[in-house]
């Protein structure tokens, strides 16, 4: 991502009072983490988009207020991301996947699994289903001489 795309992300969203969303000590920690882990502009802790010739420390590494346009648009919207985006700003309720536990945005109030998970969890719902009706009509057959 250059500096022009770095641009044409949208500002970080402002609390009423016109304040930046802040995190807690362990939402920093997995934040710093996802930075180190994830980030593109994170180069040894120092932000490459800030750097005119010298070495800038990334600002979000830093602070516990959410000020980074890329961490904010970029990294919390990644899966790694997707359940701190959740604490931090509480729009989109994210579930746990029944099966593996990942963090997933659901289509719906009822989803329970995410979309890798979705297709298995529908393949043994409907053995198990196939199972069942087989076991009912042998009974059937098995009684009726």
């Amino acid at each position: 991502m250059s500096l022009s795309h770095l641009e044409l992300l949208p500002p970080v969203e402002r609390k009423s009072d016109g304040s930046l969303p802040r995190m807690n000590g362990r939402q920093r920690q997995r934040a710093v983490a996802l930075i180190r882990k994830l980030c593109s502009a994170c180069d040894n802790g120092n932000c490459l988009y800030l750097d005119d010739g010298e070495e800038v420390p990334c600002p979000q590494t830093l602070s516990y207020s959410v000020c980074c346009k890329v961490f904010r648009w970029v990294l919390l919207k990644d899966e790694a991301g997707l359940e701190l985006e959740t604490e931090l700003f509480g729009k989109d309720a994210a579930k746990r996947c029944a099966i593996c536990g990942k963090a997933f945005l659901p289509g719906s109030n009822r989803a329970k699994y995410c979309d890798d998970c979705k297709i298995i969890a529908q393949r043994r719902q409907k053995a198990a289903y196939a199972n069942r009706h087989r076991a009912e009509s042998r009974k059937i057959e098995q009684r009726s001489p």
